[in-house]
């Protein structure tokens, strides 16, 4: 086996599998070691399966040594965030409430990659809850680009892991952003759904019409890959949208030229520093060179919109939390706390208010997109945040609102999101940006992230570790 196993591309990997260059086996008990060297540094698993994952890559070895092959996850080591069931295994979701909790039934996105093959090796860390700092009791997971930086919100886990080649691709979700800043973060790829196209039964709810689950991966092909086993209807969530599901993998050739690039250079600008600026500028450049066609926008304006997403984020929180906050809130850390406190203080007109603010703003975004087919935007405001300015951010109303400008939006709206790496801080630590389409066009975002990759070679680089 090559040395830098680890780092083989989802995709890359298990076309290797298939062609018997390489077993599940050799695979799983690479990534389990590596695990075991450098987790105890990184903090990324909040629980490791080793022996589940052994016995799911002895049976995917004999499946595909039989010709019974499922498809492009078919003996893909993965993990999945702790905020998905998995039957009989603790599923904490970031808190010490549910350190005991073992439910009594399987996620359904966890099932879908299981049918489809992958080896799930264990849980990845969380904020508590899948807000926006860990539980003070959590060990908080390590970018592996430096371990002063920031490892991205709620899905902190899954970006460091998926980066530091601690698996090969991961779930995350995304209620403000905690899909995107933790790819932004860590050097990922990362698709965040239309609400609705993934199923979220069996997830621990953060904010009902906020959350969306989606694959955190190295490349747009891996991406394409996750989205396909756990897109679809599923009859345990009535929320999941029954349209067909496309075949993402087949759609991710033919290239970009005279796809419409809505751009709002205003907007961009507005809440970027410049480090941010020189990539959505490179990455222009590059999108325009494979044939993009630059359509200016005028995005609809966002500030109250990103004012509102905290209460409206604070009434479905408690609701989550309502059968133990306030009856165990000594047991919660003050962020999230704070959020539920809050979500009690609306009122019925207050709330009423911003459903129909939120209506108005979807409305405006669907309208814009009747003139594009893609929209240019920043993944974050700030490059490649550090720890230091990260730890008041859940006391810190304006740093969150700078942060969310460019991602509550598109979980307001529902919208899909694709973020990609596009370059790196002086520091060499990854700066992103975001592509984002009408709801469905997952497969229209993912062809044009393929063809970026195509073209640059950003997504292939690796943190020193290990």
């Amino acid at each position: 086996m090559a040395s830098d196993i680890h780092y083989l591309g989802l995709v890359e990997l298990t076309q290797r599998i298939h062609a018997r260059q390489l077993s599940p086996v050799e695979a799983t008990e690479a990534i389990l070691s590596r695990v075991a060297a450098l987790d105890g540094t990184l903090k990324t698993y909040a629980l490791v399966m080793a022996d589940r994952a052994r016995a799911a890559a002895k049976q995917a070895e004999a499946e595909i040594a039989r010709g019974e092959i499922k498809g492009p996850l078919h003996g893909a080591p993965i993990a999945v965030k702790d905020l998905c069931w998995i039957e009989g295994v603790p599923t904490a979701a970031g808190m010490t409430i549910y350190k005991d909790f073992r439910p009594n039934d399987t996620a359904t996105v966890v099932e879908r990659l299981e049918s489809a093959g992958a080896i799930v090796l264990g849980k990845l860390q969380l904020t508590e809850s899948a807000y926006v700092d860990h539980h003070p009791e959590v060990a908080v997971p390590v970018n592996p680009w430096g371990a002063d930086r920031w490892s991205g919100a709620s899905s902190s886990g899954s970006g460091a892991a998926t980066a530091a080649g601690l698996c090969y691709g991961s779930l995350g979700s995304d209620t403000g952003g905690s899909i995107r800043f933790p790819s932004a973060a860590n050097g990922l790829t990362g698709l965040k759904p239309t609400w609705g196209r993934v199923s979220r039964y069996g997830v621990f709810e953060l904010a009902a019409t906020l959350d969306h689950i989606g694959p955190m991966t190295r490349s747009a092909a891996d991406a394409a890959a996750m989205l396909a086993a756990i897109a679809g209807a599923d009859p345990k969530d009535p929320t999941a949208v029954q349209d067909p599901v496309p075949d993402y993998m087949a759609r991710l050739a033919g290239g970009i030229k005279g796809v419409r690039l809505g751009v709002d250079e205003a907007w961009m600008a507005a809440a970027t520093d410049a480090p941010t600026q020189a990539v959505l500028q490179a990455a222009l450049t590059t999108l325009k060179k494979l044939g993009v066609e630059v359509v200016p926008v005028k995005f609809p304006n966002t500030s109250q919109l990103v004012q509102d997403w905290f209460p409206l984020c604070g009434v479905e929180v408690a609701v989550a939390h309502k059968d133990t906050w306030p009856s165990r809130k000594s047991e919660y850390g003050s962020s999230l706390s704070a959020l539920i406190e809050l979500g009690h203080g609306v009122t019925g007109l207050g709330y009423q208010e911003i459903v129909l603010r939120r209506i108005d703003f979807r409305g405006r975004v669907a309208a814009m997109f009747q003139g594009i087919d893609l929209l240019l935007a920043p993944a974050q405001g700030i490059a490649s945040l550090t720890v230091a300015a990260m730890s008041t951010a859940g006391d810190n109303p304006a740093l969150m609102a700078a942060l969310l400008n460019y991602t509550c939006p598109f979980d307001m709206t529902g919208s899909p999101t694709v973020t990609l790496p596009g370059g790196f801080t002086d520091a060499t630590t990854p700066i992103a940006f975001q592509l984002v389409g009408p709801h469905f066009s997952e497969a229209a975002l993912l062809r044009a992230g393929h063809a970026f990759q195509g073209a640059t070679d950003f997504h292939a680089k690796h943190p020193a570790i290990g």
